[in-house]
């Protein structure tokens, strides 16, 4: 690790300010992915401004319109116990608990999530080329160990995927990212916060230099009575997902009024197809109708070799968990989905 200077922020103005004295500032709340980042040499921030101290950042509030607003600084545990997080989105709880270790989930905060890096190998190994550590040297993984590695969304120069669980809860619940930086205030829907590869896979997000995550606005459709959130992994904690679904349905009458599937681990940012959500309107929820939609939300995946259990594995997730869905008790521990 490289020397560093350290300072706390008093408020956001000041943050801001110190935060734009160097061109290797960095801020740092919980620190869970930014430490490890360090210690693996791939990051040398000089100038550290902690974020910690600014409380305005640290709660959990109802808003005017029926939704909830989620402190950047709050800790993912605190989020995931929230009783309001609890009873009116507990998809996102489901995701949060699914994610890392009890310990780290008490240091992460909301933000830092939305932020974290992939865990591909060859990027964490500084002594292999990997275009999104530095563009233009090349992805190994196409060739190389990518059991773990995206089916779709992926470009030549990169096919790593995104980690997180809570950001694949807060696709399919369509939240809302609150920014301050040098510009001013401004939100960015979720689904375009963060960014498919590209030609410019070192950019993993639309978060411009210098601006500091304030909250997640979350809306008011919680998807409370009919949700699911499927993590399919090598064991059963503290692993990454190879698949992971999340499912909000809005239920009218036995048929699919409203309904959110978004996938994790299989593409640089949570993967949800339009598409496929239409296609599902007014239509009964069974085996058949989530099979359908499964086709259309894989369509055009292609696996790598390793991983090219991943296209099917998900077709196989999104029918189960859209069945779990109907009876959110299946998610139970020794409870058996709706199959």
């Amino acid at each position: 690790m490289n020397n560093f200077a350290y300072q706390k922020a008093a408020d956001t103005s000041d943050a801001l300010h110190k935060v734009a004295q160097g061109t290797a500032s960095s801020f740092i709340a919980g620190g869970t992915n930014l430490i490890d980042l360090w210690k693996y040499n791939l990051v040398h921030p000089e100038n550290l401004i902690d974020i910690n101290g600014l409380r305005d950042y640290k709660s959990i509030n109802k808003t005017e319109d029926g939704g909830l607003l989620l402190g950047a600084l709050v800790t993912n545990s605190a989020t995931a116990y929230n009783e309001h997080i609890v009873e009116k989105y507990p998809l996102l709880s489901k995701a949060i608990l699914a994610g890392a270790s009890a310990q780290i989930r008490n240091s992460a905060t909301n933000g830092g999530n939305l932020l974290q890096k992939t865990r591909c190998y060859y990027f964490y190994d500084a002594a292999s080329p990997c275009n999104k550590r530095e563009p233009g040297t090349g992805c190994p993984a196409k060739e190389g160990l990518n059991r773990m590695h995206a089916i779709v969304g992926y470009s030549e120069d990169c096919i790593a995927v995104f980690p997180s669980d809570m950001c694949v809860a807060l696709a399919a619940l369509e939240a809302v990212v609150n920014v301050n930086g040098p510009e001013g205030e401004r939100k960015i829907p979720f689904e375009d916060f963060h960014r498919l590869p590209g030609n410019t896979p070192h950019i993993d997000n639309n978060l411009a230099k210098n601006e500091l995550i304030t909250s997640i606005s979350l809306p008011k459709e919680g998807f409370a009575e009919n949700y699911s959130y499927l993590k399919l992994r090598d064991r059963n904690s503290y692993a990454f997902a190879l698949v992971s679904v999340a499912t909000g349905i809005k239920l009218k009458d036995g048929k699919i009024e409203k309904i959110r599937i978004v996938l994790g681990g299989i593409a640089h940012k949570p993967w949800r197809v339009t598409e496929a959500e239409d296609f599902l309107i007014d239509k009964e929820a069974n085996v058949d109708n989530f099979m359908a939609a499964a086709e259309i939300i894989l369509k055009g995946a292609k696996g790598f070799g390793d991983n090219d259990f991943k296209i099917d594995l998900a077709k196989r997730a999104i029918v189960r968990n859209g069945m779990m869905a109907l009876n959110p008790e299946s998610q139970r521990p020794g409870a058996q989905p709706s199959l």
